[in-house]
């Protein structure tokens, strides 16, 4: 693990040194040629030779040139003929695309939605600088800055940009509260707000603790600690570590994690480049659970960082991967910052499972639209419904500690698959999921009846008190106030998925994801298969081992169902 961090602590400066070496030979040798007259001979070398195409520009062309500007624009294209991983992002976006993996950032400590054109104010982060201003959920922001923002079509990230900011630097807030007409001023002094990467962990079922984490960021480790000390406090002893839909961060961060898991001595990853040798890192053996069972989701959102977490437990036969076959990002990036505050991500090296499978899936270099594609080619070869329609590279057969059979050629397939969860979903449903109907009613329902919603005091009380109202019923009808008809047979057919998914998020509304999750999983079928395995005492794999389950759930006749599951969480409130 020393020998790793070396390599990342290292790295950008070797890198760095050499692309200052470079500009420092273009430029000498650049000079050279100006000394020998006005249309001189340049070097040919690449880095030379970019040099003086830019330098001739400059001096030669017709009109006058923005060079800073051709510069930024050229740069992204010089990535785009590398792997699609590296990328080069300008220094307005290097700071937002580095919040979400740092576990903070500077703002004023709310989530909000937009409710049709209204800044909607949906929870208020406890000890936040909006929560000491005296905000409140339900809160309307009308004007920022003495900018309105309510009716103007302005768009979340537009929103985000305005209310996030330098730390101790202060943002003014017009807010709408209640019936009043009058605005309530508020001087908001922004200031670190945490962003969570373990969204939850609950007893999913009797000694067995479910654990989402949405990306490995700089905190994610100790919260991740935090979660399996809180599981433990209550008596659970196995776990089920849901990665679906987490596309990675920093991999330090899921090394941690596995650590916890493994006995001293197992691998756990190693990766190798042109310019980098092998580098391997292995367990410690300080791990708090390491003879627990555990199992993973996965589905194709998983990549990277996710996919190093369960090809070590795979490849080991520590536990059992369950879910959809994995997105298959195996390659490693190092941020390299440059002066002006942009930043290259440059692919380095590979990621390798223990049992030296690569995880990367097929590319070719300069065609990152064809590689984009992969996952949308996925569902229509049925890939998310059958495991039959997976084809597995026959050549690329490695095996894990205890002899089982498992395959390279990108991402990690499951020890057990799960295809898609169809059931209840009608056109119907489609519609007022995709047009966000049923999330902007949960929203309206929240407000308009948040007196007595906030009145209860666990999310499973008010759980009971929504379960007693019509709330299938009145949805229909507001639905049908927005255009889109009511249709029983259909509604009849999706109303336990419907109803399912409004107690969820009005719940989500007053308990976070404390709330949420145990409600919208319930009857997830790739969490109950882990449950069951775990239950039955299968999570070891043993030699031969090969789990599938099949999709019983019905869908209507016909029907284009969503790209996803019934129980996808697809609206995302936004934190500022």
């Amino acid at each position: 693990m020393d020998k790793n961090r070396r390599l990342a602590i290292w790295l950008p400066v070797i890198i760095a040194i050499s692309i200052g070496l470079g500009i420092f030979i273009g430029n000498y040798y650049l000079s050279i040629g100006k000394s020998k007259g006005n249309n001189p001979t340049y070097s040919s070398s690449a880095g030379n030779k970019i040099n003086a195409v830019l330098d001739i520009i400059n001096k030669q062309y017709v009109d006058t040139v923005d060079m800073k500007q051709l510069v930024e624009t050229t740069i992204p294209h010089i990535f785009n003929e590398l792997d699609p991983h590296s990328v080069y992002i300008t220094a307005e976006d290097a700071t937002a695309a580095n919040e979400d993996l740092e576990g903070s950032f500077s703002g004023i400590g709310v989530t909000f939605n937009m409710q049709t054109d209204t800044i909607l104010v949906i929870s208020v982060i406890s000890g936040g600088p909006a929560e000491k201003a005296g905000l409140l959920p339900f809160d309307r922001i009308i004007t920022i800055n003495d900018s309105i923002y309510s009716g103007n079509n302005s768009n979340q990230n537009m929103i985000m940009k305005t209310l996030r900011g330098a730390k101790n630097s202060i943002v003014k807030l017009g807010i709408k509260r209640g019936l009043s007409d009058q605005l309530i001023h508020f001087d908001v002094t922004r200031g670190e707000v945490p962003v969570n990467s373990v969204d939850v962990a609950y007893e999913a079922s009797k000694g067995i603790g479910y654990i989402k984490v949405s990306k490995f960021a700089r905190n994610t480790y100790n919260e991740f600690l935090t979660a399996i000390a809180k599981l433990k406090q209550i008596g659970c002893d196995s776990f089920v570590i849901d990665l679906r839909g987490n596309t990675g961060g920093y991999m330090d961060a899921a090394i941690n994690m596995i650590n916890e898991f493994m006995s001293d001595g197992k691998l756990i990853v190693y990766t190798e480049g042109k310019a980098f040798p092998r580098s391997d890192v292995y367990a410690n053996g300080t791990g708090t659970c390491k003879e627990s069972p555990i199992v993973v989701l996965t589905d194709e959102g998983s990549a990277s960082a996710s996919e190093i977490f369960a090809g070590a437990i795979q490849d080991n036969d520590r536990g059992l991967i369950i879910g959809r076959r994995t997105y298959g990002k195996g390659l490693v990036q190092t941020p390299i910052p440059l002066r002006d505050g942009s930043e290259l991500r440059l692919t380095i090296a590979r990621y390798y499972t223990p049992s030296g499978r690569s995880i990367q899936k097929l590319y070719e270099l300069g065609k990152t639209d064809e590689y984009d594609q992969d996952i949308y080619n996925r569902y229509m070869h049925g890939e998310f419904d059958s495991a039959d329609s997976i084809k597995l590279d026959e050549t690329l057969q490695y095996e894990t500690i205890n002899g089982r059979t498992v395959y390279g050629g990108g991402g990690i397939m499951p020890d057990i698959f799960i295809p898609r969860d169809t059931s209840g979903i009608t056109s119907y449903y489609s519609t007022v999921i995709n047009t966000g109907t049923l999330y902007l009613y949960a929203l309206e329902y929240s407000d308009h009846n948040r007196d007595r919603l906030s009145s209860c005091k666990s999310w499973e009380e008010l759980y009971t008190y929504l379960k007693s109202q019509p709330l299938l019923q009145n949805f229909t009808n507001f639905a049908a106030s927005k255009g889109i008809r009511k249709r029983p047979t259909l509604i009849e057919i999706s109303s336990s998925l419907i109803e399912e998914q409004l107690h969820a998020y009005i719940v989500r509304n007053f308990f976070d994801d404390a709330g949420f999750y145990p409600i919208f999983l319930q009857n997830d079928v790739t969490l109950l298969e882990a449950i069951k395995m775990i239950r039955e005492g299968k999570s070891y794999p043993v030699p031969g081992f090969i789990g599938k389950a099949e999709n019983n759930s019905k869908t209507e006749t016909g029907n284009t169902i969503r790209f996803g599951t019934a129980r996808e969480k697809i609206f995302e409130d936004y934190t500022v």
